[in-house]
């Protein structure tokens, strides 16, 4: 059963824990503002108990390609107009508008935490992480998304999400590279006739 993964694409540490502040939400808008494209292996977790990994392509604003490796086999490609969610197993092909996910906030070229659109619903940080997670003022049925960084050097390492059936998924990312020039064809969706890129895993 693959829901899940579609659910997901539809989106710590011990210490003292610290009250938000202006300063704190100012770093973490300058640091995802700042990236301008990544590329990461990735492990995706969910609460009901299925696990994927893959490889992660963003480029902004609103590119995305989540390419998952084998036994999964889906495949996720933004092309900055619309997300297309490819089951290759059953040769299914769903198209998903951006305004649908909470996850496409990483991917917006100009991110402003004021309260307004997007706001603090919780916040922790330690010395070693931070933790974040945004709602949507008018979110409709989107749920909020939690962001993890670690703080020496600030790095985004996760995010989570829960979707409307209530299963948390959790993507933690890692070998991230930013700013890296990123092929435009990894954002172009080809049918399964057209040989897409395909992430293998690692041996």
């Amino acid at each position: 059963m693959k829901k899940w993964l579609l659910a997901a694409a539809l989106m710590l540490t011990s210490g003292t824990a610290q009250a938000q502040s202006a300063e704190n939400i100012r770093k973490i808008e300058t640091y995802l503002n700042n990236i301008k494209s990544l590329q990461a292996d990735f492990v995706q977790m969910s609460s009901n108990g299925g696990t994927a990994e893959g490889r992660l392509f963003i480029e902004k604003p609103n590119k995305i390609r989540m390419e998952y490796a084998e036994p999964t086999n889906v495949l996720i490609v933004g092309d900055g107009n619309y997300i297309v969610y490819n089951d290759t197993d059953l040769g299914q092909v769903t198209h998903i508008d951006y305004d649908d996910i909470p996850a496409t906030l990483i991917l917006a070229n100009d991110i402003k935490i004021d309260g307004k659109k997007i706001k603090v619903s919780d916040f922790y940080q330690d010395s070693g992480s931070t933790q974040i997670t945004l709602d949507y003022a008018n979110k409709g049925d989107i749920g909020p998304i939690t962001l993890v960084f670690s703080n020496s050097p600030m790095e985004l390492k996760q995010w989570k999400i829960v979707d409307p059936q209530s299963v948390e998924v959790t993507v933690s990312i890692y070998d991230a590279k930013k700013d890296a020039e990123l092929d435009n064809s990894l954002f172009k969706f080809k049918d399964k006739k057209s040989s897409p890129l395909n992430y293998k895993k690692k041996r």
